[in-house]
C-alpha cells in the first residue's frame, strides 16, 4: 500500500493558509481519484481506495503540522505500509512559489512537520514532495507568512502547483520517484 500524507493545520482558521498546501494535494487527490469522502481515523482524515492500479491510503493528520508524527506513526501501525511506502506532501519556504521537488529521504530541513514526522518514525525513509511557497525573506517574518492567506497571483501559482503535484503523485505511487 501506498500512503500519501498532506501536512497542515486543522480548522477553518488555517484553510487557505499556504502552510495547507499539503492538505490541498490530498483533497484534490482524493476527489481525482474518487476515493469519497474521509473518515477520522489515526488521529486525522483518512481515505482508503484504488488509484494507478495500487491500494492507496491518503491521510490529513489533524493534531496540527508539528505534530504530524503522532497521526503517521499510529497509521503506520495499522496499515500494511512502512515508511518507504509513504509520500509525504508539505509547503517549503526554501523553494520558489509554484515549484515542486521530489526527495526520496533526507532531513527535516528545517520543517517542524517533517521533524515531527522523523521523531515519531525513528526514520527519514520516506518520500517527500515539496511544494513551494516561496520566503518572506526575513526569519521574524516565518509564522506569519505560512500562516497567512496569500494573495491572488500567489495563490494561484499555489493552485496550480498542487494540480502538477496530483499528476506527480500518481507515478509515484507505482515506484517512479524520479518523475
Amino acid at each position: 500500500m501506498r500512503l500519501i500524507v498532506g501536512l497542515g493545520n486543522p480548522g477553518a482558521r488555517y484553510k487557505d493558509t499556504v502552510h495547507n498546501a499539503g492538505f490541498r494535494v490530498c483533497d484534490r487527490f482524493a476527489e481525482r481519484h474518487r476515493l469519497g469522502n474521509p473518515v477520522t481515523r489515526f488521529q486525522g482524515l483518512f481515505w482508503r481506495g484504488r488509484a494507478c492500479n495500487e491500494d492507496v491510503g491518503v491521510l490529513k493528520p489533524q493534531t496540527y503540522m508539528n505534530e504530524s508524527g503522532r497521526s503517521l506513526s499510529e497509521a503506520l501501525r495499522y496499515l500494511p505500509a512502512e515508511s518507504e511506502d509513504v509520500i509525504v506532501v508539505y509547503d517549503e519556504m526554501d523553494i520558489p512559489e509554484g515549484r515542486l521537488r521530489i526527495r526520496k529521504q533526507g532531513g527535516h530541513g528545517g520543517h517542524n512537520g517533517v521533524r515531527d514526522l522523523i521523531r515519531h518514525l525513528d526514520s527519514n525513509n520516506f518520500v517527500r514532495l515539496r511544494l513551494g511557497i516561496g520566503h518572506p525573506g526575513h526569519p521574524d517574518d516565518v509564522t506569519d507568512y505560512v500562516l497567512h492567506v496569500p494573495p491572488a497571483g500567489q495563490r494561484s501559482a499555489i493552485l496550480d502547483a498542487v494540480s502538477r503535484a496530483v499528476a506527480l503523485i500518481e507515478p509515484m505511487i507505482n515506484g517512479d520517484h524520479a518523475a
